[in-house]
């Protein structure tokens, strides 16, 4: 256990809580900093013009320094929080999220073990006020921080990191920006300093109406600008790569979730349509049900148009189907009776499939911990599992292979004892296993209580031409893998989703490699066209 930190030992926190007009969740915030299990933490509320009980509810606390701003949005009111503080250490809490007891005290070890780092972050749940639902976000980070910034804001959330105060002699939040600050200043320092991220939950990020990030159209131009301002600063060959994919990923993201509205109805502007179509044109990111047709949605846009001159010459000219008339289809590369590979696309660059896969085993990271066991190898134990796991196993049914600590054949293996593993990970590989069903009650048996499988199928797949051939027996589908985890998780829980659309089960079956595939086309999933189906099945705690 680590040893506690003393008041004379412990350099001093500052929390800096912006609020404006959120009086109703500050006292809920304040509390969570005061108990914090770490002994030297300074409290102030800077008051971004707030004119409701803000004022009222920060002066209620007599160790909270108040300050007062007129109304120049978040970033200057973190700028001004920071002239106002006096900690070597700095948190940015927003008035509506709240810290967890020891959150400060966690990110103060990692940084005061570490005294290179400029910054750390941790993980946190989302908390939706509407369901009361809770869902961590775990994401798993040893190194490169900087071209996985690139790719995304992996950290998420302003008060699960922790800066040293020389950062902000170097670097300000820029009030330039209405949305994205914190990801703009994430890029910037990460450019030329070292930080560390860890899977510790720190912190909650309450999800209500007036979350900024729920303003798609907002968050994509606020974004793709802050990743734009680093197009001058990349140095290599994989940043430049990393920054391609992160404008692909942002795009595809905020179009999809602007198409959900769409979808659900929600009211939009013509500036809102043009936004979607400016950064998805043929809407292929899209989440669009196939009644929602293009045509359809330009029909809305001309109906939007104030001039009726316009409207009537864009009705005869511009309102038309995507899909090609009868005999019209254009073939191009895929008029042809052989695959561009037969190695599942890795010799392009990797397969398709893998992108979904490696998505699934991310977002439920928190799962694999403990002791946990994978078939083949251990590659995604120890890319997903990371420090959560105490014991790696290794299954594999050839007893020469130098790396496997347990031989056997999973639809037959009695010498595995009961009740042995928090995790077992089975991707791509029960579609070679003839007896399947036993295979699975072999994992259920194994599980212990409360212990999850985390499982991955195929669904529309070439065969191996090569090492499995002769053992390829079988595809599936999310109805039949939902009915098998009925039949052979008796009393357990599991989570189906079918991964894929027709652009990327024809780029699989044609053996294209994934970097080949837009990341807006990876992003769509069509149930009619499953390419991959994962499964996570938890075993009864009672079991």
């Amino acid at each position: 256990m680590a040893t506690p930190f003393s008041i004379q030992s412990a350099p001093l926190v500052s929390v800096v809580i912006p609020c404006y007009n959120h009086g109703k969740y500050l006292r809920e915030a304040v509390e969570s900093v005061q108990r914090q299990t770490y002994p030297a933490v300074e409290i102030l509320v800077v008051d971004d013009g707030s004119t409701d009980d803000t004022k009222a509810v920060a002066q209620s606390f007599g160790e909270v320094k108040y300050v007062y701003q007129e109304n120049q949005g978040l970033s200057a009111a973190r700028n001004t929080g920071i002239r106002h503080s006096k900690g070597e250490l700095l948190v940015f809490l927003d008035a509506d999220d709240w810290l967890y007891p020891d959150a400060l005290e966690v990110n103060a070890r990692f940084i005061l073990q570490n005294p290179d780092l400029a910054f750390v972050s941790g993980a946190y749940n989302l908390v939706f006020t509407a369901t009361n639902e809770v869902k961590p976000v775990l994401r798993q980070l040893r190194n490169s921080h900087y071209l996985h910034l690139l790719k995304g804001n992996y950290i998420g959330m302003h008060a699960a990191v922790m800066f040293r105060r020389w950062v902000f002699e170097r670097f300000q939040y820029d009030t330039s920006l209405r949305a994205c600050e914190d990801y703009d200043l994430y890029l910037r320092v990460a450019r030329d300093y070292p930080v560390h991220h860890h899977t510790h939950i720190l912190a909650a990020y309450r999800q209500h109406s007036t979350n900024m990030s729920s303003n798609s159209k907002l968050m994509l131009r606020t974004t793709l600008k802050v990743l734009h301002s680093q197009s001058d600063s990349l140095r290599t060959q994989a940043e430049r790569s990393a920054y391609a994919d992160g404008t692909n990923i942002w795009k595809a993201f905020y179009t999809s979730d602007m198409a959900d509205k769409l979808e659900k109805g929600s009211a939009f502007s013509l500036y809102d349509y043009y936004t979607l179509l400016k950064y998805d044109p043929d809407l292929s990111g899209n989440t669009l049900a196939s009644s929602t047709s293009t045509a359809t949605i330009l029909n809305r846009i001309v109906k939007l148009i104030p001039s009726r001159r316009i409207r009537k010459k864009l009705q005869s000219s511009l309102i038309r189907s995507n899909t090609p008339a009868v005999g019209q289809v254009r073939f191009g590369h895929l008029h042809r009776y052989t695959p561009f590979s037969t190695q599942f696309g890795y010799d392009r660059g990797g397969p398709v499939d893998r992108y979904y896969i490696e998505n699934f085993l991310g977002q439920e990271a928190g799962a694999i911990k403990g002791r946990v066991m994978e078939i083949g190898d251990n590659s995604y134990t120890l890319q997903f599992g990371a420090e959560k796991v105490t014991q790696s196993d290794i299954l594999h049914v050839d007893a020469s292979n130098p790396n496997a600590t347990l031989v056997g054949d999973i639809s037959h293996a009695p010498h595995i004892p009961d009740n042995t593993f928090d995790c077992i990970i089975l991707t791509q590989t029960l579609h070679l296993i003839y007896h399947f069903r036993e295979a699975l009650q072999t994992c259920y048996r194994i599980l212990k209580p409360g212990g999850a499988l985390l499982l991955t199928v195929p669904g529309i797949t070439p065969i191996d031409h090569g090492e499995w051939k002769e053992t390829w027996y079988w595809s599936f589908t999310d109805k039949s893998m939902r009915l098998l985890m009925q039949e052979t998780f008796p009393g357990g829980t599991s989570e189906v989703t079918p991964y894929g659309n027709v652009f990327t089960a024809t780029a699989f079956l044609y053996g294209m490699g994934l970097p080949e595939v837009p990341k807006t086309k990876l992003m769509y999933n069509d149930p009619h066209f499953q390419v991959i189906i994962t499964v996570k099945a938890t075993k009864p705690a009672d079991r």
